[in-house]
């Protein structure tokens, strides 16, 4: 009997072993999984901080159908982009708090975006808004990008 109950019910410290293993494989798989987002996420800032590699010409023309898009839809203003806090050199402190000279803290995208609007669409009349969007757990986070035509 001692052998036959010995395969139907397994010794506690073997199974609380098992139960250690099946746990150090979720943690460890968890970490994988984290450490490859992270990797992922550090790759999209990298390639977004950097200039985007398009001609004058090809961002006029993205800019001009976003707008016309819009415009069609009956808007008059319209988000054109939205990226992490972390593409500004403060991590957005100077647009939170409404700055002059907060433009000077953008890269990559964002302040490419910017110098767009300065160079063809402000002498047009069209307004630019960048602030901050979201704020998790109570700090600045995703900043969004707007382009206003409405009076």
């Amino acid at each position: 009997m001692s052998a036959n109950l010995d395969s139907m019910i397994p010794n506690a410290t073997q199974i609380r072993k098992e139960a250690a293993l099946k746990e150090a494989e979720k943690a460890e798989e968890y970490a994988r999984l984290a450490a490859a987002a992270e990797a992922e996420k550090h790759a999209l800032i990298e390639r977004l901080s950097k200039p985007s590699g398009k001609t004058e010409e090809e961002k006029i023309q993205l800019a001009a159908t976003i707008i016309q898009r819009a415009v069609r839809n009956g808007m008059t203003e319209v988000q054109v982009y939205r990226f992490p806090n972390t593409l500004c050199t403060d991590k957005g402190r100077a647009i939170n708090q409404q700055e002059a000279g907060w433009e000077k803290t953008l890269t990559g995208i964002p302040k490419e975006i910017f110098q767009l609007w300065t160079d063809y669409l402000k002498p047009r009349g069209y307004r630019i808004s960048y602030q901050i969007i979201d704020f998790p757990g109570g700090m600045p986070g995703d900043i969004g990008v707007t382009i206003s035509w409405g009076g």
